[in-house]
């Protein structure tokens, strides 16, 4: 079977994509050919290669939020870009298309319904951006992270599949996690991140509050390559005493890991929040980017409603230290915020999908 992946531009696009690589190499005995169609300075590139899938680049631009001319510029853009994917899936003839959404996704989708190749599209977040919406029109079959998103889209071809999450979560004990990662295992521990490239304002918030939290505990803080500098600087600058607890990384791939370490954590909601949180177990303080249309924070209110995380406003990232002493204080509630969590976890998410694709592509 072959299979053309597409999609990008964060990891959250990326991640649920290669999930699903997985799961179809499982299903086959490794009987499939994978390649990852996307944007050159977008996750996908270095992802897909990491995960041992063939990447090729083709042109793609957002268009949303821009000016008449940047419009303009964006479709003359994806329209290259579709050309190139066409030429790309005549060579490849892959006998289906998966799409994870994103600007990134939009021209191969388009160069396969034009050449009649069956498209599969799934959307990692609650609320389908303008790409989604486009391509679940052109779709064989729409997957679906949560029963919410299904009721944005076209109902008879959409299943609820849960968001496909990558290997390592959920499997590793605490104890084991912070040994690995160098951490006392007995203090209480905050995971903070901005997702793949990091987040300037939860940067800064921290780093303003960092001698209150490292009172409370310890904390891992995945901060993106441009952040990283002057945050090493910082944590150079701190008593020694107190410096082990503090861990700084631009970019971890071990994010299983640094789940399994934590008490609780604080992020962006981005799409990934809604497949990991539930399957590490973690308690977290959301807080959505104010630039990300609607989805950021659907994605947020969703986990808080259930009772697996609180939000957390951009703007309001003073309260962060008396928010995260709040919740380690209480340890009653940081357990029911886990359960909660762990009740959302769809641990078969990837197959399910896998499933889908096997069927459309048959």
């Amino acid at each position: 079977m072959q299979v053309v992946l597409t999609g990008g531009g964060t990891g959250g696009h990326v991640y649920p994509g290669l999930a699903v690589a997985g799961a179809l190499r499982d299903a086959t005995g490794g009987e499939v050919a994978l390649v990852w169609i996307g944007t050159s300075g977008g996750a996908e590139a270095e992802l897909a290669v990491r995960a041992h899938v063939p990447f090729h680049a083709v042109h793609a631009a957002g268009v949303r939020g821009r000016s008449p001319v940047g419009v303009a510029r964006g479709v003359l853009t994806l329209a290259a870009g579709t050309v190139q994917a066409w030429r790309l899936l005549a060579r490849k003839r892959p006998d289906v298309v998966f799409a994870t959404g994103g600007y990134a996704s939009v021209p191969v989708a388009v160069a396969a319904w034009l050449r009649r190749t069956p498209l599969v599209v799934y959307l990692p977040d609650l609320e389908p951006g303008w790409a989604v919406r486009f391509l679940a029109r052109l779709a064989a079959r729409v997957a679906v992270t949560a029963e919410e998103a299904a009721r944005r889209l076209p109902r008879h071809k959409t299943a609820v599949t849960g968001y496909p999450v990558r290997e390592g979560f959920g499997a590793v004990e605490r104890a084991e996690a912070r040994r690995r990662l160098g951490l006392d295992p007995e203090l209480r521990t905050v995971l903070v991140s901005g997702a793949t490239h990091g987040a300037h304002s939860i940067n800064r918030a921290v780093a303003n509050a960092l001698p209150g939290l490292l009172e409370l505990g310890q904390v891992i803080h995945l901060c993106g390559r441009r952040d990283e500098p002057w945050l090493r600087e910082l944590r150079e600058r701190l008593p020694e005493e107190v410096r082990a607890r503090y861990l700084v990384f631009g970019y971890l791939t071990e994010m299983p890991l640094a789940m399994a370490a934590a008490d609780l954590a604080v992020l962006r909601s981005g799409a990934s929040v809604l497949g990991e949180l539930p399957m590490a177990g973690l308690p977290a303080v959301l807080v959505p980017y104010p630039h990300a249309g609607a989805h950021q924070r659907a994605n947020a209110a969703y986990l808080a409603g259930r009772g697996g995380a609180v939000v957390l406003d951009d703007a309001d990232l003073e309260r962060l230290l008396p928010l995260v002493r709040e919740l380690l204080a209480d340890g009653a509630r940081l357990e029911a915020m886990a359960a909660a969590m762990r009740a959302l976890a769809r641990p078969d998410a990837a197959q399910a999908i896998a499933r889908i694709i096997q069927e459309v592509a048959a």
